[in-house]
């Protein structure tokens, strides 16, 4: 088991899963520093061979309940306000890009640039109480984290124009029902079972989780044809790994498979 402490962000890693943990009283605001913890957790955590699994959610009340205003509030030129941006949006692209799959648990108040963090996730999971939005519109600005981006392609423009243009909150379970999470779960559990979820990945061989990731994000981008190219392919190498023949024997065996990541 590992703890380590950050200023505004927290983790700990227990059999393979890492949580993070957001911390910025009273909402989780993110400002400058938050980012700057959250940057450092995020490539630790990639880094670290131990960790098959991430989850990200948010002390108290809140999971994230946007960024700082204050520091929005003195944005006052077309550069400053696109620079203003540029360290969020890639911290998210680490996210979304990284190897391991990361999981957001929305405990509470999912606003804003929240928000546009769970959706750089790979799996979301919502308090059925959390209350989740875009609402820069009523700012006078726009998502700036890769919101007005990830949203149509996640959960169709249709679902994007009404959250994005009404700055409306919704509840975790509408959340569910628009598909911006995968599902909602009772209130006071999310947590709970974001862990079950890590643990069922994190028992599964490093490899193919891999793969499978490399497959679904690659290939996305990809003409079908091409991309099921790219599926043959990185299954073809899955059979060649000691983790495929004892994913066989342990099925033909009736036994949980011993993964070795080999």
């Amino acid at each position: 088991m590992g703890d380590t402490t950050q200023n505004k962000c927290h983790y700990i890693i227990e059999n393979g899963i890492a949580i993070i943990t957001i911390d910025n009283p009273p909402m989780n605001a993110l400002n400058h520093i938050v980012l700057k913890d959250l940057r450092n957790s995020v490539n630790a955590l990639i880094d670290d061979a131990a960790v098959r699994v991430i989850i990200i959610t948010g002390a108290g009340k809140a999971f994230v309940a946007g960024a700082d205003i204050n520091e929005i509030k003195v944005q006052n030129t077309k550069e400053d306000g696109a620079n203003f941006l540029k360290n969020g949006q890639e911290i998210y692209n680490i996210i979304e890009n990284a190897d391991k799959p990361f999981i957001a648990a929305i405990n509470g108040y999912c606003l804003g640039g929240g928000l546009e963090l769970a959706l750089a996730c790979h799996i979301r999971l919502a308090d059925e109480s959390a209350q989740v939005g875009l609402p820069e519109i009523k700012l006078g600005i726009i998502p700036g984290y890769g919101g007005t981006q990830r949203s149509p392609r996640l959960f169709g423009k249709a679902a994007a124009y009404e959250l994005i243009l009404s700055g409306n909150f919704i509840s975790g379970k509408q959340a569910e029902t628009y598909r911006i999470v995968n599902r909602a779960t009772q209130k006071g559990t999310v947590l709970k079972e974001a862990q079950e979820l890590a643990k069922a990945i994190a028992a599964r061989s490093r490899l193919a989780v891999k793969a499978a990731m490399q497959a679904i994000a690659q290939g996305y981008t990809m003409e079908f044809y091409t991309a099921l190219t790219f599926e043959r392919e990185l299954f073809g190498k899955l059979c060649e790994t000691e983790d495929k023949k004892e994913g066989i024997a342990a099925f033909l065996e009736k036994r949980e498979p011993q993964f070795k990541d080999k």
